[in-house]
């Protein structure tokens, strides 16, 4: 069994679906591993680095696709969609793809690959549970971004982050806001805390509290009325309308009075709630950061704009959308052992195996045997139900029982 390996074609993005290190187990289990010329170099993994592994390198692009039973890509043409149509016509049916997809975001571009026959499987759909935290990639990727947001924030704030005892007197700790404490929000307040700021998080979700505390950082109580303010995915509740007016008018005395803002409040598939009105920005002092990490779905800050810097009344909003590829080595390491703890769930035996009994294999499928699988994405495809085939017979070791939902 062949898995590719390909380079990313993503402006800027400098992630690599799988590092060297990550190779043995697969190899064990029998796949053979071709890599694309060049795949690794942004991340800092060489050509020489994956032949030592046991890896074959590839030349040319065409030739990956056209071996490999597998292809294996950071951003597949859902989260690629202008660079990663040139891949379209390298798929044949049947072929297998497995990356971030942004289905929710993007079902059309599932569509699409359904269309070409492709099977794809979109990590973004991995379920939460815990026998499926070694394949999340949403949680490694916002860890890293988590972090990073506070390295920027610190590298655009005027002051230092700790607490200093100098000869020329004594320098006061910033004080961080950050908003969300999902995964990245989380790793934001410990990361700020290293730092030696003084920190304090709001979340809607009344359970994360103890979380929060037990990072050193303050819990703040809005007064709302939310109630547990959680969904089964994890994610928080949509407010009322004159709810998220309390919020944003709460949240904007507390933001007025810290030096750093952080906003991590991203639902997959959906806007970004607006948390932190135009108003609030300009009641912070001059020399004020704040980093929105939902820049990509339209902000938390309603100053926001994507991958810019934006300076209100000498307060500066940095809106990233992809701060995992600014840290490509680490990240890499982390979605690698995501993705190749994925891909062996799918092996058995040395044969690729669907297994749609499996509830990690069946509700990450998207697309297989010319259809959107899925049946949310179908609904916003306006596909109607899911028609099985009768019968699948099949014709070889990719031929897979009929696909159910």
């Amino acid at each position: 069994m062949n898995v590719a390996v390909v380079r990313e074609t993503y402006p800027g993005e400098r992630r690599v679906a799988l590092t060297p290190g990550a190779l043995a187990p697969l190899t064990k289990a029998g796949w053979n591993i071709l890599v694309e010329s060049g795949a690794g170099t942004s991340a800092g993994f060489s050509d020489d680095d994956y032949q030592a592994a046991g890896a074959e390198i590839v030349g040319e692009r065409h030739e990956a696709f056209q071996r490999a039973e597998v292809v294996l890509q950071v951003r597949t043409l859902g989260t690629n969609p202008e660079s990663g149509r040139g891949d379209l016509d390298l798929l044949r049916p049947g072929q297998i793809v497995i990356g971030m997809c942004d289905p929710l975001g993007n079902p059309e571009a599932v569509r699409e690959l359904a269309d070409r026959k492709a099977t794809l499987f979109a990590l973004e759909l991995i379920p939460r549970i815990t026998r499926a935290q070694s394949m999340d990639v949403l949680s490694s990727m916002a860890t890293i971004a988590g972090y990073k947001a506070v390295i920027q924030a610190a590298d655009h704030l005027p002051k230092l982050f700790p607490m200093m005892m100098t000869a020329a007197g004594t320098l006061v700790p910033a004080k961080v806001l950050v908003i969300g404490a999902g995964v990245a929000g989380l790793q934001a307040i410990a990361s700020a805390r290293r730092l030696g700021a003084v920190v304090q998080a709001y979340d809607v979700r009344p359970v994360v509290k103890e979380q929060i505390e037990s990072l050193g950082a303050k819990f703040i109580e809005l007064n709302l009325n939310t109630g547990d303010a959680e969904d089964k995915g994890g994610y928080a509740k949509q407010l009322s309308d004159e709810q998220v007016q309390k919020q944003q008018q709460q949240l904007a005395d507390i933001v007025a009075e810290c030096d750093v803002c952080i906003t991590t409040a991203a639902i997959p598939g959906r806007p970004s709630p607006l948390l932190v009105t135009a108003d609030g920005v300009r009641r912070m002092r001059p020399g004020s950061v704040v980093v929105d990490l939902a820049a990509e779905r339209g902000g938390n800050c309603e100053l926001t704009k994507p991958d810019e810097i934006v300076t209100e009344q000498g307060v500066t909003i940095l809106g990233p959308t992809n701060l995992p590829s600014e840290v490509p080595q680490h990240a890499s390491q982390m979605f690698a052992k995501n993705l190749s703890t994925f891909l062996l769930l799918l092996t058995n035996e040395g044969q690729l195996d669907i297994n749609l009994q499996d509830e990690v294999i069946r509700d990450t499928l998207t697309a297989k045997d010319g259809q959107v699988q899925n049946q949310r994405l179908r609904d916003m495809l306006d596909l109607g139900p899911l028609v099985l085939p009768e019968t699948t017979p099949p014709t070889n070791h990719l031929a897979e029982a009929p696909t159910e939902t």
